[in-house]
């Protein structure tokens, strides 16, 4: 969650891509060009572009089979849905903003394309091979909190894809992550166990969730993960030969929040210099 670690993360990505290392006031610019070349359509303008169901992005998705969850079922969304949805968005950035500027920086840096979904799905997806896009179905419910909590999770995700594509998180690739031996309990889908990097990236993207809702005032997703978090951190530090160094790094990182559930602290190292540039400092 790290904004300087973030920006120097996603530079490292560009220089590897085009051969040229961004200084800050360019990185978004040339993160947005480099995502381009990763994925199958490239980002188009300065903003977020917003679509729907029936849009290029959607049909990409649907035709390939990605985000099925989210896709299935979908019906026709009415300009007065979109409407809101649009400007439910710019709300939620706002919304964001308000928690944690540097929350903001990193949807900003990250996000580059939103497709709304009506699916019923109530939730979001992001893909390691599609970066910059944020596939949402929102809930019938939803509030502004909510689509700004979706928008955080999502980016987080694709934080996790840019610094794998870096430095590597795991020891073998995802499809060997896999087996039955190497799964790991999630800290979402509570006592179930997940393949290890699947479980990995769930328990990571409950913190940001926790933190957002902790300082609105809410305590449900804090007190439903607080417990399952520490137990899935619990297991996945019984996999950790089969972490990088780097993934083991963050995998401490996560423990120890796990342990102290400090949402103060959290708040400071989302902007503290500290952790750019920080060396891998492997697990005990």
């Amino acid at each position: 969650m790290n904004i300087g670690h973030t920006y120097e993360t996603t530079a490292r990505l560009v220089r590897a891509v085009t051969g040229t290392y961004p200084d800050a006031d360019g990185l978004r610019t040339a993160y947005r060009e480099t995502a381009s070349k990763l994925r199958p359509m490239p980002v188009e303008g300065d903003g977020i572009s917003i679509s729907y169901e029936d849009g290029a992005w959607a049909k990409h998705c649907m035709d390939k089979g990605i985000f099925e969850h989210i896709f299935a079922g979908a019906c026709h969304s009415d300009e007065p849905t979109r409407t809101g949805w649009d400007r439910q968005a710019i709300e939620a950035l706002d919304h964001i903003h308000s928690l944690s500027p540097d929350l903001r920086r990193m949807v900003d840096l990250l996000v580059t394309d939103i497709v709304f979904r009506n699916s019923g799905a109530d939730g979001g997806g992001s893909a390691s091979q599609i970066p910059g896009l944020v596939v949402t179905s929102p809930g019938e419910d939803w509030q502004v909190p909510h689509l700004a909590e979706c928008l955080v999770h999502e980016a987080m995700h694709l934080n996790l894809f840019v610094a794998d594509m870096v430095y590597g998180t795991f020891t073998l690739p995802s499809r060997e992550l896999e087996r039955d031996e190497y799964r790991a309990l999630s800290a979402v889908k509570i006592g179930q166990k997940r393949p290890l990097d699947k479980a990995f990236h769930a328990a990571i993207v409950t913190v940001p969730l926790m933190y957002m809702q902790h300082f609105r005032g809410v305590k449900t997703l804090v007190d439903l993960y607080a417990e399952s978090l520490r137990d899935a951190c619990a297991d996945l530090k019984k996999q950790l030969p089969l972490f990088t160094d780097y993934g083991q790094m963050l995998l401490d990182e996560l423990c120890c929040f796990a342990e102290s559930i400090d949402f103060d602290h959290l708040a400071q190292t989302i902007s503290s210099p500290e952790y750019a540039g920080y060396k891998p400092a492997v697990a005990v």
